[in-house]
C-alpha cells in the first residue's frame, strides 16, 4: 500500500473507532482518546467521565469492546487504558455530548448555551466558544454562538491548544450540531508576556544590550537634564532675532503674493504693449496699400485720357 493510501487508511479508521466508543461509551461519558500502534499491538487510551462504566462488572464490559474492535477493525491485540477526566467541564467532547442531550430534553437552547459556557469559565477555562447550527427555534435553520474569555480560532495554537468536541442533538424540527471550543488554565499562548519587575536587562538579554552600547542606542535615549534643556531653549531663541522697534515683520506668504500680482500685471502691460505695435502695423499696412490703390487709379485715368487723344 502506498504511503498516500496508508495515512488515509489510517485515518479513516481512526474516526471509525471514535464513532464507535461515542456510541458505545455516551453514558459513561465519552471525553475523546488516543490509538498509537506499537510492535506489542494497538495501545488505546480512552478518557472517560466514569471510568467503572466503561470497565464494567469484572471487566465485563471492557472485554466486550476489545472483542468488537478486533473483529470490526483488524486491529491486533488491543490493549485499552481507561484515564478518569479530572474535569469535565474542561473536556470539550464531554461538554458538547451534555449540551446536546440537554436540548434533547426540551432545554431552551439560550438558557442551556449561556449555562454552559458559564460553567466552563467557573471551572478556570481562558476562554471558550459554542455554536449551535440547525433548527434551533423554527423551521429556518440558523446559527447561534456563545463566547467567553479569549479563543484562538486558527494556525497552530488553535490545533494545539484548543480543545475542540463536537456533539448532535436529535429534535423533532431537525438535527442541531454542537460545536465547543475550550482553552484549558495554564495554557502557554504565543501572544503571552510577562512583566518582571526589578529586573536587569543586562541578566535577561545581556547580547541586546552589548549590542546596544556599540550602536550607542542608551545615549539616544536618554532623557535630557534641565541645564540641557535650558541650553537648547536659549539656543532657540538666540537663533531666532527678534524685530526692531518700528519695524513689522515681513509674512513670507504675503511677500510672494505681492511678488506674483507684480509679475501679472508686467505680463499684462507687455501683452498690451504687443497688441499696441500689431495695431500700429496694420495701419501703416492699410495706409500703404490704399496709397498703392490711389495711385494705379491714376496710372488707369491717365492711360484711358491719353487713349482718347489719339483717337481723335
Amino acid at each position: 500500500m502506498a504511503d498516500e493510501q496508508q495515512f488515509i487508511h489510517d485515518g479513516l479508521q481512526r474516526s471509525q473507532i471514535d464513532e464507535f466508543f461515542a456510541d458505545e461509551l455516551g453514558r459513561a461519558g465519552y471525553g475523546g482518546m488516543e490509538v498509537a500502534k506499537t510492535p506489542m499491538g494497538t495501545q488505546i487510551v480512552l478518557k472517560a467521565e466514569k471510568p467503572g462504566m466503561v470497565i464494567g462488572k469484572g471487566g465485563k464490559n471492557i472485554r466486550k469492546i476489545t472483542t468488537q474492535l478486533e473483529e470490526r477493525f483488524d486491529l491486533e491485540d488491543p490493549q485499552i487504558d481507561v484515564q478518569e477526566v479530572d474535569e469535565p467541564d474542561l473536556n470539550a467532547r464531554i461538554v458538547a455530548d451534555r449540551l446536546a442531550n440537554a436540548l434533547e430534553r426540551g432545554w431552551y437552547f439560550r438558557k442551556a448555551g449561556h449555562t454552559t459556557i458559564d460553567r466552563i469559565m467557573d471551572a478556570g477555562a481562558l476562554g471558550a466558544e459554542i455554536v449551535l447550527s440547525g433548527k434551533v427555534t423554527g423551521a429556518r435553520s440558523r446559527v447561534e454562538k456563545f463566547n467567553r474569555g479569549y479563543i484562538k480560532h486558527n494556525g497552530e495554537p488553535a490545533e494545539d491548544i484548543v480543545d475542540h468536541g463536537q456533539g448532535v442533538a436529535v429534535l423533532k424540527l431537525g438535527t442541531i450540531g454542537v460545536d465547543v471550543k475550550i482553552i484549558p488554565p495554564g495554557a502557554n499562548l504565543p501572544d503571552d508576556f510577562e512583566i518582571q519587575e526589578g529586573a536587569s536587562p543586562e541578566e535577561i538579554v545581556p547580547e541586546a544590550v552589548e549590542a546596544n552600547e556599540q550602536a550607542g542606542v542608551e545615549e539616544l535615549l536618554e532623557e535630557p537634564t534641565d541645564d540641557e534643556l535650558e541650553d537648547l531653549r536659549e539656543e532657540e531663541e538666540a537663533g531666532e532675532e527678534p524685530a526692531e522697534p518700528g519695524e513689522e515683520e515681513i509674512d513670507e506668504e504675503v511677500v510672494e503674493e505681492v511678488i506674483e500680482e507684480e509679475t501679472e500685471s508686467e505680463e499684462s502691460a507687455e501683452e498690451a504693449e504687443s497688441d499696441e505695435s500689431v495695431e500700429e502695423e496694420l495701419d501703416e499696412l492699410e495706409e500703404e496699400v490704399e496709397q498703392e490703390a490711389e495711385d494705379l487709379m491714376d496710372e488707369m485715368e491717365d492711360e484711358e485720357s491719353d487713349s482718347e487723344e489719339g483717337d481723335e
